[in-house]
């Protein structure tokens, strides 16, 4: 008798259904509860809570057809609950009270004034440029500190430090949780822009979990970047930093094998990149020139990504071209990062030795030594020239440094695709 699959168990499949609603709703649940709180760290634990009360009720109940609205109701009532409990805040509880709709289809703030709102508190002059990025990530990208670490090439331990002295920095500077006035934003857009950068560059190549891509992160990132440049039609870096997300994201269809794994920049149909896309991406950085200041660091990297999106293949792409782009990128926005992706574009355009000669000098600095980005590089220069041990070392090193599942065994595969032992196929 043939054995019947096994259920899986309803307090796991709850357990799955609430993370992907959180992975969706949580900035807005978080920043609706910082609103009425006006306190992002109880705003942070409400939500807690009220996810706890889901995996308790929902399995008995059944999923609320609102799971966002329910969690953000529950969220509320526990606050309301607190305030009673300290009679110095009665009047305050009996607003909020007086606002609370009871029913399980609780209307939400409006999930663009809200998230942009939290995003502009966030992002508060009173605090490093770092410390608003990884603030912000883990509030309204949802990011776990673990994620926000690894996009920042620091230990996780460091960046749990930054995310505390963020919040006790804002309490104890009294920071109003109400949206910045128009004369605000600009002292404030270099941090919102890099973290609206950052939330689209988690959801376009993941730093942990095992899917290739994250669409909701990526659209979500896209959709806070058409909000910004309305507010702020004028400044070039944000059309910059939308064009960049529209040209990548044109490729997004591409990016995935029908088995679920990635499909890398060579190996990727490229008449399944999204056009409309890739029209309205460059449509947005010839506004950057048209507003006559300049290309900045986003921008240049939309004309990188304009490069690769106008080839008609990977060898027919403009190397020379990139190289030089990256050039500029290295002195508007020196890095690491940056220079090893000029490696990339060398080892095309002029061969893998030049392209090495720069990895070896940016592997002796140490920048990157908790990054598998260059001994991945590393590893795909050594393998064109022949150097296959030493290729297959070098993958080994990058692998127990990917978080990311589907990215690890890209690695993998290569590993073994150059282990005489174990021949391809």
């Amino acid at each position: 008798m043939r054995d019947e699959p096994v259920a899986e168990p309803v307090g796991d499949a709850i357990a799955r259904r609430l993370g992907a609603v959180w992975r969706i709703e949580g900035a807005r649940v978080i920043a609706t509860l910082t609103s009425l709180t006006g306190d992002v760290g109880l705003a942070e634990d409400l939500a807690q809570e009220a996810c706890a009360e889901a995996l308790r009720v929902w399995p008995r109940d059944g999923v609320p057809s609102n799971p966002g609205a329910w969690l953000t109701a529950v969220a509320k009532r526990r606050a309301i609950d607190a305030w009673r409990r300290q009679d110095a805040l009665a009047e305050r509880y009996a607003r909020i009270a007086s606002t609370l709709r009871e029913s399980k289809d609780v209307e939400l703030e409006p999930i663009g004034d809200a998230v942009l709102r939290l995003l502009f508190i966030a992002c508060h002059p009173v605090l490093s440029t770092p410390a608003q990025c990884a603030l912000a990530l883990t509030l309204i990208g949802g990011l776990s500190t673990e994620q926000v670490a690894r996009l920042f090439l620091v230990p996780v331990s460091t960046m749990q430090q930054r995310i505390v002295r963020a919040k006790r920095t804002l309490s104890a500077a009294a920071v109003p949780f109400t949206a910045p006035d128009p004369h605000e934003w600009r002292e404030r857009l270099t941090g919102v822009l890099r973290v609206v950068y950052l939330i689209f560059t988690e959801g376009y190549a993941p730093a942990k979990g095992a899917d290739p891509v994250q669409r909701e992160l990526a659209d979500e990132a896209l959709r806070l970047g058409r909000r910004l440049v309305a507010m702020v039609p004028r400044e070039p870096e944000a059309h910059g930093l939308l064009a960049l997300m529209l040209l990548q994201s044109s490729r997004f269809s591409a990016r995935v094998a029908l088995d679920g794994s990635p499909v890398l920049l060579a190996d990727q149909d490229r008449g399944r990149w999204d056009r409309q896309a890739i029209l309205r991406g460059r449509a947005a950085l010839r506004r950057v020139d048209e507003l006559g200041r300049g290309r900045g660091p986003y921008a240049v990297q939309a004309a990188i990504a304009e490069q690769h999106a106008i080839a008609p293949s990977v060898e027919a792409t403009d190397w020379h071209r990139i190289v030089l782009l990256y050039e500029v990128l290295g002195r508007l926005a020196p890095s690491p990062v940056v220079e090893l992706n000029r490696a990339v574009a060398v080892s095309m355009a002029d061969g893998p030795v030049d392209a090495l000669a720069i990895v070896d000098r940016l592997e002796a600095q140490g920048s990157l030594a908790n990054s598998p980005l260059l001994p991945s590089v590393r590893g795909e220069l050594l393998a064109r020239l022949g150097r296959t041990d030493e290729a297959r070392i070098a993958f080994a090193r990058a692998i127990p440094l990917v978080g990311n599942a589907a990215q690890r065994a890209v690695l993998e595969r290569k590993v073994r695709a150059l282990d005489p032992r174990h021949p391809a196929g």
